[in-house]
């Protein structure tokens, strides 16, 4: 069954969320915070530390703003199915605990040849004022749904610039870093089912492309805010390959005033997040 194109520009009924302290210290853990010095990141990761109030990772966004299942968009493989991009707009920093009401919507369906490349929106509001909180843009490539003559798509005009990077900043992941991450919503089991990892093409399960975008962030907000969440606006990436859990992240930075460029990869050179962009405060 071919994809569903009338989906596109159809809204998703709201959907209103609540998060507690609890969800964004297990988020926080969840992304690595901690890993290589449990007390240089304790703004994230604990609540009851003397003069060091709760602050929430600006990744977090991301899954606050995800209005899961908001339109079907046609029958296919969910093993076939990869996240290829990711982006936010954060308008403000997020409270440690708090609320939200979240729409989404289909902006288009390209054809990609090999498959699809199905891109959503998504707004995140204050269910009380309507002030908007979170703007989100994603897609996935949904591999064997291409070939259909539809348009191939916007072109991405990112260019490596050519000077080395202004900073590079490493992070391990844990080899559990998978398990984390899931109590924080996504369940796929592409990332803790062996066999289903394997109708994908894995021998064993990967870890989430935005725990790797998590981790990621946090190199770009310590780096590049002055470990500050109000300094941090924006972020966007391409998910090029996968990561297996407790392999490490390096993510180079190119400085631009109050934006930059980033690319993350593997110790072996293979990038794993390209074409990022960030900017600040």
């Amino acid at each position: 069954m071919p994809l569903d194109h009338g989906a596109i520009g159809v809204e998703s009924a709201p959907l209103d969320r609540s998060w507690t302290s609890k969800d964004a210290l297990l988020y926080a853990v969840g992304v690595g915070a901690g890993v290589d010095d449990p007390l240089s990141e304790l703004a994230f990761t604990t609540e009851n530390t003397a003069g060091t109030p709760q602050r929430v990772l600006p990744t977090y966004a991301v899954l606050l703003a995800q209005v899961p299942g908001a339109r079907r968009i046609g029958d296919f493989d969910p093993a076939m199915l990869v996240h290829a991009e990711q982006a936010f707009e954060l308008h403000r920093p997020l409270p440690a605990e708090g609320s939200l009401r979240a729409t989404a919507k289909v902006t288009g369906i390209y054809d990609k040849g090999s498959g699809a490349l199905v891109v959503t929106e998504s707004t995140a509001v204050d269910p009380e004022t309507g002030e908007r909180l979170i703007t989100s843009r994603g897609s996935v490539f949904i591999r064997g749904e291409g070939g259909f003559g539809g348009d191939r798509g916007p072109r991405d005009e990112w260019r490596l610039p050519d000077r080395a990077p202004d900073h590079e900043v490493a992070y391990r992941t844990r080899p559990e870093q998978a398990l984390l991450y899931r109590l924080s919503g996504d369940r796929n089991p592409l990332h803790s089912d062996p066999a289903f990892a394997a109708r994908a093409g894995f021998d064993r399960p990967i870890l989430h492309g935005l725990c790797t975008y998590g981790v990621a962030g946090r190199a770009l907000l310590h780096t590049m805010a002055g470990s500050d969440p109000a300094r941090f606006a924006a972020m966007s990436g391409r998910f090029s390959s996968p990561v297996m859990p407790g392999e490490s992240l390096i993510t180079s930075i190119w400085a631009e005033g109050t934006t930059a460029l980033f690319r993350t990869a593997k110790e072996d050179g293979t990038v794993v997040i390209d074409r990022g962009r960030a900017s600040f405060r």
